[in-house]
């Protein structure tokens, strides 16, 4: 009997995909802290994880039949997923990075990231026991 992967470890590889995505956003945001003009960006990681969930549970994929069409699988943080974010106190040049929030959100997602991680690792070895037969 085959065991489904899917089935076995649900939305939290897609979440732990979402988290490492969101961290590239947020690590971007610090880099360019002294850009003039530049916009913080940031995930709707819940939105994101919710379409990924109604996704998986549809079971079913989209079939294109045009080139210019978008394929319908899995979630990437493109620019149509990113959103800008609001700064507290706007900045003279027009950078909206604000670095202690971007920190705190980056530790946020990192610790979510660990979390997600360990939730994985756990199944991994309740299906290597279960394989093992132990």
């Amino acid at each position: 009997m085959a065991i489904s992967f899917q089935n076995a470890l649900g939305i939290h590889d897609t979440a732990l995909r979402l988290r490492g995505q969101r961290a590239e956003v947020l690590a971007e945001n610090l880099a360019n802290a002294d850009t003039p003009n530049y916009k913080a960006r940031d995930l709707d990681f819940n939105a994101m994880l919710q379409n990924a969930s109604a996704r998986q549970n549809r079971g079913l994929e989209m079939n294109t039949s045009n080139s210019g069409h978008r394929p319908g699988g899995a979630t990437v943080a493109g620019d149509e997923n990113l959103l800008y974010r609001n700064p507290l106190a706007p900045s003279i040049d027009g950078n909206t990075v604000e670095a202690h929030v971007e920190h705190g959100k980056y530790m946020e997602n990192a610790l979510a990231f660990q979390t997600s991680f360990q939730f994985l690792n756990g199944k991994f070895k309740g299906l290597m026991t279960a394989i093992r037969g132990d």
